[in-house]
């Protein structure tokens, strides 16, 4: 049981440093606070053999997650999707056909 302890804290210390290097480069507050949440369980998992101090950070990033400091996916894009115009076309598509029509 001890090393499924292990591997799991192991993975919440990857999970933090992916969600530091995201924070490096977006500069996201909450992807530094779930990367701290996520890094200090793991590493508190393997300073101390036991379960829970992976289910306290779980819950804590999903306490996180809920209050809204993840990143939209509108910020992982990078930009906001183009507009809809009413039957779900782009707004440029029936332009373009009006345009080559004539």
């Amino acid at each position: 049981m001890i090393y499924v302890i292990y591997v799991f804290a192991v993975l919440f210390v990857a999970l933090g440093g992916t969600m530091f290097y995201v924070f490096y480069r977006e500069r996201h507050f909450g992807m530094f606070l779930m990367g701290m949440t996520y890094s200090m369980s793991g590493l508190l998992a393997m300073a101390l053999p036991h379960w829970w101090p992976l289910v306290a950070g779980f819950v804590m990033a999903w306490m996180l997650k809920m209050l809204g400091l993840e990143m939209g996916p509108e910020e992982v894009a990078g930009a906001a999707p183009p507009p809809r115009e009413e039957g779900g076309e782009a707004a440029g598509s029936r332009k373009s056909e009006v345009e080559s029509r004539k």
